[in-house]
Protein backbone atom coordinates (compact mmCIF):
# COMPACT_ATOMS: atom_id res chain seq x y z
CA UNK A 1 0.00 0.00 0.00
CA UNK A 2 1.46 3.35 -1.06
CA UNK A 3 0.67 6.03 1.54
CA UNK A 4 0.38 9.70 0.60
CA UNK A 5 0.86 12.52 3.06
CA UNK A 6 -2.28 13.78 4.82
CA UNK A 7 -3.60 17.11 3.60
CA UNK A 8 -5.38 17.87 6.87
CA UNK A 9 -4.92 16.62 10.41
CA UNK A 10 -7.85 18.13 12.31
CA UNK A 11 -10.20 15.69 14.04
CA UNK A 12 -13.14 18.04 14.48
CA UNK A 13 -15.08 16.79 11.45
CA UNK A 14 -16.20 13.24 10.58
CA UNK A 15 -13.97 11.25 8.27
CA UNK A 16 -15.22 9.10 5.40
CA UNK A 17 -13.25 6.51 3.44
CA UNK A 18 -14.53 6.23 -0.13
CA UNK A 19 -13.44 3.24 -2.18
CA UNK A 20 -13.16 3.78 -5.92
CA UNK A 21 -13.21 7.50 -5.23
CA UNK A 22 -11.23 8.56 -8.29
CA UNK A 23 -14.11 8.40 -10.75
CA UNK A 24 -17.69 7.51 -11.57
CA UNK A 25 -20.09 6.96 -8.70
CA UNK A 26 -17.24 7.00 -6.17
CA UNK A 27 -16.14 10.51 -7.13
CA UNK A 28 -19.73 11.73 -6.96
CA UNK A 29 -20.09 10.20 -3.49
CA UNK A 30 -16.90 11.93 -2.35
CA UNK A 31 -18.26 15.29 -3.52
CA UNK A 32 -21.59 14.71 -1.79
CA UNK A 33 -19.91 13.78 1.49
CA UNK A 34 -17.72 16.87 1.33
CA UNK A 35 -20.84 18.97 0.80
CA UNK A 36 -22.41 17.40 3.89
CA UNK A 37 -19.45 18.30 6.10
CA UNK A 38 -17.16 15.27 5.96
CA UNK A 39 -13.48 14.95 5.43
CA UNK A 40 -12.98 12.44 2.62
CA UNK A 41 -10.18 9.96 2.03
CA UNK A 42 -10.20 8.71 -1.55
CA UNK A 43 -8.93 5.16 -1.93
CA UNK A 44 -8.02 3.45 -5.18
CA UNK A 45 -5.27 1.60 -7.01
CA UNK A 46 -3.80 4.36 -9.19
CA UNK A 47 -1.99 7.34 -7.67
CA UNK A 48 -2.32 9.55 -10.74
CA UNK A 49 -6.11 9.36 -10.93
CA UNK A 50 -6.45 9.81 -7.16
CA UNK A 51 -4.34 12.97 -7.26
CA UNK A 52 -6.44 14.35 -10.12
CA UNK A 53 -9.70 13.50 -8.37
CA UNK A 54 -8.56 15.06 -5.10
CA UNK A 55 -7.51 18.24 -6.90
CA UNK A 56 -10.93 18.52 -8.53
CA UNK A 57 -12.79 18.37 -5.21
CA UNK A 58 -13.34 21.28 -2.85
CA UNK A 59 -12.81 20.68 0.82
CA UNK A 60 -10.67 18.55 3.14
CA UNK A 61 -9.57 15.69 0.88
CA UNK A 62 -6.87 13.09 1.41
CA UNK A 63 -6.04 10.10 -0.75
CA UNK A 64 -4.46 6.69 -0.36
CA UNK A 65 -3.23 4.18 -2.92
CA UNK A 66 -4.59 0.83 -1.85
CA UNK A 67 -6.12 -2.21 -3.55
CA UNK A 68 -9.33 -2.80 -1.60
CA UNK A 69 -9.65 -6.19 -3.29
CA UNK A 70 -6.80 -7.28 -1.00
CA UNK A 71 -8.31 -8.06 2.42
CA UNK A 72 -5.03 -7.33 4.26
CA UNK A 73 -4.65 -4.00 2.48
CA UNK A 74 -8.28 -3.12 3.31
CA UNK A 75 -7.65 -3.67 7.02
CA UNK A 76 -4.44 -1.64 6.84
CA UNK A 77 -6.29 1.20 5.09
CA UNK A 78 -8.69 1.51 8.03
CA UNK A 79 -5.79 1.72 10.48
CA UNK A 80 -3.99 4.27 8.32
CA UNK A 81 -7.03 6.55 8.05
CA UNK A 82 -7.40 6.50 11.84
CA UNK A 83 -3.69 7.21 12.27
CA UNK A 84 -3.87 10.24 10.00
CA UNK A 85 -7.16 11.72 11.07
CA UNK A 86 -8.02 10.36 14.49
CA UNK A 87 -11.22 8.57 13.54
CA UNK A 88 -13.06 6.78 10.78
CA UNK A 89 -16.77 7.48 10.88
CA UNK A 90 -18.04 6.43 7.43
CA UNK A 91 -16.91 3.63 5.13
CA UNK A 92 -18.17 3.53 1.55
CA UNK A 93 -17.32 0.10 0.14
CA UNK A 94 -17.35 0.79 -3.58
CA UNK A 95 -15.55 -1.24 -6.22
CA UNK A 96 -15.58 -1.53 -9.98
CA UNK A 97 -17.75 -4.15 -11.61
CA UNK A 98 -16.42 -7.46 -12.93
CA UNK A 99 -16.18 -8.20 -16.61
CA UNK A 100 -19.46 -9.20 -18.25
CA UNK A 101 -20.16 -12.89 -18.79
CA UNK A 102 -22.86 -15.50 -18.32
CA UNK A 103 -22.72 -17.87 -15.36
CA UNK A 104 -20.94 -20.73 -17.16
CA UNK A 105 -18.74 -18.41 -19.23
CA UNK A 106 -16.91 -16.78 -16.31
CA UNK A 107 -13.57 -18.59 -15.85
CA UNK A 108 -12.53 -19.86 -12.42
CA UNK A 109 -9.67 -17.35 -12.25
CA UNK A 110 -12.12 -14.48 -12.63
CA UNK A 111 -14.43 -15.88 -9.97
CA UNK A 112 -11.52 -15.88 -7.51
CA UNK A 113 -10.43 -12.33 -8.42
CA UNK A 114 -13.97 -11.01 -8.20
CA UNK A 115 -14.57 -12.79 -4.89
CA UNK A 116 -11.80 -10.67 -3.36
CA UNK A 117 -13.08 -7.52 -5.05
CA UNK A 118 -16.76 -7.80 -4.18
CA UNK A 119 -16.88 -9.89 -0.99
CA UNK A 120 -13.65 -10.54 0.90
CA UNK A 121 -12.24 -7.01 0.53
CA UNK A 122 -15.44 -5.28 1.73
CA UNK A 123 -15.75 -7.81 4.58
CA UNK A 124 -12.22 -6.96 5.68
CA UNK A 125 -13.08 -3.26 5.66
CA UNK A 126 -16.08 -3.87 7.89
CA UNK A 127 -14.22 -6.23 10.21
CA UNK A 128 -11.56 -3.57 10.77
CA UNK A 129 -13.87 -0.56 11.01
CA UNK A 130 -16.98 -1.64 12.92
CA UNK A 131 -15.67 -2.42 16.42
CA UNK A 132 -14.06 0.99 16.92
CA UNK A 133 -17.13 2.71 15.44
CA UNK A 134 -19.20 0.89 18.07
CA UNK A 135 -16.83 2.01 20.84
CA UNK A 136 -17.24 5.63 19.72
CA UNK A 137 -21.03 5.27 19.48
CA UNK A 138 -21.36 6.20 15.81
CA UNK A 139 -20.54 4.63 12.47
CA UNK A 140 -21.87 4.20 8.97
CA UNK A 141 -20.99 1.57 6.40
CA UNK A 142 -22.55 1.83 2.95
CA UNK A 143 -21.90 -0.95 0.44
CA UNK A 144 -22.36 -0.10 -3.24
CA UNK A 145 -24.19 -3.02 -4.78
CA UNK A 146 -26.39 -3.40 -7.87
CA UNK A 147 -30.01 -3.99 -8.79
CA UNK A 148 -28.76 -7.35 -10.07
CA UNK A 149 -29.06 -8.62 -6.48
CA UNK A 150 -32.83 -8.20 -6.75
CA UNK A 151 -33.30 -9.01 -10.41
CA UNK A 152 -30.42 -11.17 -11.70
CA UNK A 153 -28.86 -10.10 -14.96
CA UNK A 154 -27.69 -13.15 -16.95
CA UNK A 155 -24.88 -11.36 -18.76
CA UNK A 156 -23.46 -10.01 -15.46
CA UNK A 157 -23.15 -13.33 -13.65
CA UNK A 158 -20.13 -12.57 -11.47
CA UNK A 159 -21.61 -9.28 -10.29
CA UNK A 160 -25.01 -10.85 -9.65
CA UNK A 161 -23.69 -13.80 -7.65
CA UNK A 162 -20.99 -12.06 -5.61
CA UNK A 163 -22.89 -8.84 -4.90
CA UNK A 164 -25.77 -11.02 -3.70
CA UNK A 165 -23.37 -12.70 -1.28
CA UNK A 166 -22.09 -9.31 -0.12
CA UNK A 167 -25.64 -8.10 0.43
CA UNK A 168 -26.28 -11.09 2.71
CA UNK A 169 -23.02 -10.40 4.55
CA UNK A 170 -23.96 -6.73 5.01
CA UNK A 171 -27.34 -7.69 6.44
CA UNK A 172 -25.60 -9.95 8.96
CA UNK A 173 -23.06 -7.23 9.82
CA UNK A 174 -25.89 -4.76 10.36
CA UNK A 175 -26.97 -6.78 13.41
CA UNK A 176 -23.59 -6.72 15.14
CA UNK A 177 -23.47 -3.18 16.54
CA UNK A 178 -26.89 -1.72 15.79
CA UNK A 179 -27.55 -0.88 19.44
CA UNK A 180 -24.36 1.18 19.59
CA UNK A 181 -25.04 3.72 16.87
CA UNK A 182 -23.60 1.80 13.92
CA UNK A 183 -25.52 1.05 10.73
CA UNK A 184 -24.68 -1.04 7.68
CA UNK A 185 -26.71 -0.58 4.50
CA UNK A 186 -26.45 -1.29 0.80
CA UNK A 187 -27.21 1.05 -2.09
CA UNK A 188 -28.14 -0.74 -5.31
CA UNK A 189 -27.90 1.51 -8.38
CA UNK A 190 -29.46 0.55 -11.66
CA UNK A 191 -28.35 2.05 -14.97
CA UNK A 192 -26.01 4.95 -14.14
CA UNK A 193 -24.00 7.22 -16.43
CA UNK A 194 -20.52 5.80 -15.86
CA UNK A 195 -17.78 4.26 -18.02
CA UNK A 196 -18.78 0.87 -16.58
CA UNK A 197 -22.29 1.25 -18.00
CA UNK A 198 -20.89 1.94 -21.47
CA UNK A 199 -18.70 -1.17 -21.19
CA UNK A 200 -21.74 -3.33 -20.38
CA UNK A 201 -23.83 -1.79 -23.16
CA UNK A 202 -21.04 -2.26 -25.71
CA UNK A 203 -20.87 -5.91 -24.71
CA UNK A 204 -24.62 -6.24 -25.21
CA UNK A 205 -24.44 -4.45 -28.55
CA UNK A 206 -21.66 -6.72 -29.79
CA UNK A 207 -23.54 -9.84 -28.69
CA UNK A 208 -26.73 -8.67 -30.44
CA UNK A 209 -24.99 -7.34 -33.57
CA UNK A 210 -26.32 -3.80 -33.09
CA UNK A 211 -24.72 -0.41 -32.60
CA UNK A 212 -24.23 1.23 -29.20
CA UNK A 213 -26.94 3.86 -29.71
CA UNK A 214 -29.51 1.15 -30.38
CA UNK A 215 -28.39 -0.79 -27.29
CA UNK A 216 -28.81 2.34 -25.17
CA UNK A 217 -32.27 3.03 -26.58
CA UNK A 218 -33.35 -0.55 -25.90
CA UNK A 219 -32.05 -0.31 -22.35
CA UNK A 220 -33.93 2.95 -21.68
CA UNK A 221 -37.15 1.35 -22.93
CA UNK A 222 -37.19 -0.80 -19.77
CA UNK A 223 -36.64 2.11 -17.38
CA UNK A 224 -39.89 3.86 -16.41
CA UNK A 225 -37.92 7.07 -15.84
CA UNK A 226 -36.73 6.82 -19.46
CA UNK A 227 -33.08 7.52 -18.67
CA UNK A 228 -30.04 6.40 -16.74
CA UNK A 229 -29.20 7.93 -13.37
CA UNK A 230 -26.72 10.73 -12.90
CA UNK A 231 -24.01 9.55 -10.44
CA UNK A 232 -24.96 12.48 -8.19
CA UNK A 233 -28.39 10.93 -7.66
CA UNK A 234 -26.78 7.81 -6.25
CA UNK A 235 -24.36 9.91 -4.22
CA UNK A 236 -27.19 11.85 -2.58
CA UNK A 237 -28.64 8.60 -1.22
CA UNK A 238 -25.25 7.54 0.14
CA UNK A 239 -24.75 10.91 1.83
CA UNK A 240 -28.14 10.57 3.53
CA UNK A 241 -27.38 7.06 4.79
CA UNK A 242 -24.07 8.41 6.14
CA UNK A 243 -25.84 11.09 8.15
CA UNK A 244 -27.05 11.13 11.74
CA UNK A 245 -30.59 11.52 10.43
CA UNK A 246 -30.43 7.99 8.97
CA UNK A 247 -29.76 6.41 12.37
CA UNK A 248 -32.77 4.06 12.24
CA UNK A 249 -32.13 2.77 8.73
CA UNK A 250 -30.11 -0.40 9.08
CA UNK A 251 -29.64 -3.64 7.16
CA UNK A 252 -31.56 -2.48 4.12
CA UNK A 253 -30.95 -2.30 0.38
CA UNK A 254 -31.90 1.03 -1.18
CA UNK A 255 -32.63 0.57 -4.89
CA UNK A 256 -31.94 3.57 -7.15
CA UNK A 257 -33.05 2.63 -10.64
CA UNK A 258 -35.83 4.89 -11.88
CA UNK A 259 -38.39 2.16 -11.24
CA UNK A 260 -36.76 -0.45 -13.46
CA UNK A 261 -36.41 -3.39 -11.08
CA UNK A 262 -39.19 -5.93 -11.63
CA UNK A 263 -40.73 -3.63 -14.25
CA UNK A 264 -41.88 -5.46 -17.36
CA UNK A 265 -43.09 -2.62 -19.57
Amino acid sequence: MNISQPLVDSTDIPTALVGGGAGGIGAAIAAALLDSGHRVVLVGRTAETLVEAAAALKGPVDHMVCDLADPAASANAVAEVRSRHGSLDVVVANAGGPAPGRVFEVPDEQWHRDLDLLLLGPLALMRAALPTMAERGFGRVIVLSSTAVRQPQPELAASTVLRSAMTAAAKLAAREHAARGVTVNCVAPGATLTPRRLEVLRSRADAAGIDLATAIARDHAFIPAGRAADPREVAAAVAFLASAEASYINGTVLTIDGGRTEYHG
